[in-house]
């Protein structure tokens, strides 16, 4: 079988969303990429069932390689950001994470863009827009989301969800709790007044700091 492991990481994440109130059912969807293979979640499939056998392998074109089932209907969306972000601030783009959290969700039909509420959102990029609404698995909502992702390593999706990635699903999906958690903050501060938001400048100054950030 190609790529097991990354089909088993795709399968571990998947069910991760689940666990972690990132997605209902069957939504939301998880890839990984591999030289000009990408293996995706399947669509329909309860996360809690699938083994890696189950992970559809696609090449950068969207044709099924490996596998019976079908993939995602977010193909567009997945393959669009591998097709455009290949290699981004030097951060090689290997995996895609899209949740519909409901923070993050709830969120994205009240702004434009998140406000910076926290310098967490700086491990997106200076802002976090929301994409312009369009139909799932259409290429118009492909367009919108790289149109939002432009400079950033994640969005909102409007009355939709999220979208986030990074070298490796940890990247991806820990971007995407951030994302959450801030969107989840803001509604709790902006429901109780007039919530104070960090200066443009300031959530610039993190993003510089954050490049330096870990034990890299």
């Amino acid at each position: 079988m190609i790529l097991e492991t990354e089909r088993a990481a795709v399968c571990a994440y998947a069910r991760r969303m689940v666990g972690d109130g990132l997605v209902v059912g069957t939504s939301g969807n998880v890839s990984m990429r591999a030289g000009d293979l990408v293996a995706v979640t399947p669509t329909g499939v309860a996360y809690s069932s699938l083994t890696p056998a189950d992970i559809p392998i696609v090449d950068l074109g969207g044709q099924v390689v490996d596998g019976s089932l079908k993939p995602t209907s977010e193909l567009p969306v997945h393959l669009s950001v591998y097709w455009d972000a290949s290699d981004r601030d030097g951060e090689p783009v290997t995996a895609v994470v899209h949740t519909h959290s409901p923070h993050a969700t709830a969120v994205s039909t009240l702004v434009r863009e998140v406000p910076p509420i926290h310098y967490i959102v700086a491990t997106i990029g200076p802002s976090v827009r929301v994409a312009r609404y369009a139909t799932y698995g259409t290429p118009e909502l492909a367009a919108a989301v790289l149109e939002a992702l432009e400079g950033r390593r994640g969005c909102l999706m409007a009355n939709h969800g999220t979208l986030t990635y990074g070298d490796g699903l940890e990247a991806a999906y820990h971007r995407a709790q951030q994302l959450e958690w801030a969107c989840r903050v803001w509604l709790l501060a902006q429901s109780a007044g007039r919530p104070s938001l960090l200066p443009p400048p300031e959530v610039a100054n993190v993003v510089e700091r954050l490049r330096g950030y870990g034990q890299g």
